[in-house]
This record gives structure tokens, C-alpha cells and sequence, in this order.
């Protein structure tokens, strides 16, 4: 999957969802976030903070809340990216287009601002031997099960060699064709590092 030039682009390429898409991305826009293309997907972002993103998958479109952990969710809509690695982001999914609540909808994100605005934030606490899977490299996963069952295969120390070779890129271009590069080697079960083991 090529990154989308613009929002316009990743929404035509979204054949399956473009409706419903565009539904979201008027609710983002109308609650004064800027709108750009990070990780492949349109990001609603409030004073260079990353809020939300909109995406289209082949079951579901949703949104993604990056600090999803701090919001009340009393309606109890949202999923943990993955569960009892992911602290803060949570996902939306919605399956059809009778599912988008409109008003309920603008109070998480209006909330989501808010936590943002006032530091009320999980932060990512990081250590060497925690797995914490790029958002690029979590989306492959969830659109591919097979891929998925040949990365859960592998052990936690070439999970982790996946990873940071995606998290350690400075550039979104960079990540993406670190991305394309190893999903042919996840579905041979070939490690990143193996072809230097003796």
C-alpha cells in the first residue's frame, strides 16, 4: 500500500467506505483540527498533537483515538489497539453507516482535545525488552491474518528486531518501505537479522 498523496486520494482509495470517510473527516474538520497524512492515514492533530485518525479496513472503518486510554468512554465503544501492551490508543470500529453516531462522536473528540489541551496524556513508558509494535507494522497485522499468524510465530526478541527496524526510521517514507521490506520475510518466518547468524 502506497502512502495516499492527501486525504482526498486515501478517500477515493477507499472505495468500500468513502461515504462513511467522508462523513468522518467533516466531523474532524468541523472541530477545528488540521488536518495531514501520518502512518498512512488521515490525522486530525490539535497544536501539532495528534488526536485522532480516520481509517478504512476491509470489515470495518473507525477511528482511532491516540489518547483514547483517558477518555470516560461511558457508552463503552472503544478497544484497546492491544490489549495489555497499548496504554493509551484505542480504536472505534464501526461496520456500517447507520453506526456513525454524529453527536456522540463529537464528544469524544471534543474530550480527546480537552485531555490533550490540559495534560492529561498517558505516556508511552518504554524499556528495552517491552514489544511495542509501530502503528505501521500493527495495521499490516490487522489486515492480513496470515501475516499476523507468521509474526505471532516468531519470539519476542525477532518481534522486537521487526519493531524497532520500522519504529527507528525518522520518516514516514522511510518506515513504509522498511514495512514492504519485511513482510516478505515475516511470511517466510525469516528474522530481520538471520542471514548474519551463522
Amino acid at each position: 500500500m502506497k502512502k495516499p498523496a492527501n486525504v482526498d486520494h486515501y478517500i477515493d482509495e477507499n472505495e468500500k467506505w468513502q461515504e462513511e470517510l467522508t462523513i468522518l473527516r467533516a466531523l474532524m474538520l468541523s472541530v477545528d483540527l488540521d488536518e495531514t497524512i501520518k502512518w498512512m492515514f488521515p490525522t486530525y492533530v490539535d497544536k501539532g498533537k495528534n488526536i485522532t485518525a480516520i481509517c478504512g479496513f476491509k470489515d470495518h472503518f473507525g477511528i482511532w483515538f491516540f489518547q483514547g486510554g483517558t477518555l470516560k468512554d461511558e457508552m463503552n465503544l472503544l478497544t484497546n489497539a492491544q490489549e495489555g501492551k497499548t496504554k493509551a490508543m484505542r480504536h472505534w470500529k464501526m461496520y456500517k453507516k447507520e453506526d456513525i453516531q454524529k453527536e456522540l462522536i463529537l464528544a469524544y473528540v471534543t474530550e480527546a482535545i480537552q485531555n490533550q489541551r490540559a495534560g492529561n496524556i498517558i505516556k508511552t513508558q518504554r524499556t528495552k525488552k517491552e514489544l511495542i509494535i509501530p502503528i505501521e507494522l500493527q495495521t499490516a497485522l490487522d489486515q492480513n491474518s496470515t501475516l499476523a499468524q507468521h509474526f505471532s510465530a516468531f519470539s519476542d526478541y525477532n518481534k522486537r528486531d521487526f519493531a524497532n527496524h520500522i519504529s527507528s526510521a525518522k520518516r514516514e517514507s522511510t518506515k513504509e518501505k522498511r514495512l514492504q521490506k519485511i513482510i516478505p520475510m515475516i511470511l517466510r518466518g525469516e528474522g530481520l537479522n538471520d542471514k548474519y547468524k551463522k
